[in-house]
């Protein structure tokens, strides 16, 4: 018999807006290596980032990342990974990594001002 007919099945789009995402916390370790490492980034100026983080659709211990500084964020609330949508100016890196593995693919993105060639 079934029991639980009280109980609302959701479509995807309910179970995506019911995910809770995770609020900013320190870089993962994986997200950090790969910055000092392969970016060569200055350890010291790293691990003062933090990041958000959501569950990726491409594997079970893939996540998305987007790492910003807090300092540059202190007048906008960043809550989730999804707030950072309205404010792309404070991503400062962006990619994922896997868990399990410790892969990691980040990729620097750029400043719309920082792209404009200066005037003379």
């Amino acid at each position: 018999m079934f029991w639980s007919f009280w109980k609302k099945r959701l479509t995807q789009a309910e179970q995506r807006k019911a995910e809770r995402l995770r609020k900013p916390q320190v870089l993962p370790q994986a997200v950090g290596r790969e910055l000092i490492v392969q970016l060569g980034k200055n350890p010291d100026w790293v691990w003062s980032l933090k990041s958000v983080v959501r569950k990726s659709q491409r594997g079970k211990h893939r996540y998305n990342v987007r790492v910003f500084n807090q300092a540059a964020a202190m007048g906008i609330s960043v809550v989730n990974y999804s707030s950072l949508d309205d404010h792309p100016e404070l991503i400062l890196f962006e990619g994922w990594y896997d868990r399990k593995s410790w892969k990691a693919h980040i990729k620097e993105m750029v400043k719309q001002e920082e792209s404009l060639p200066r005037a003379a």
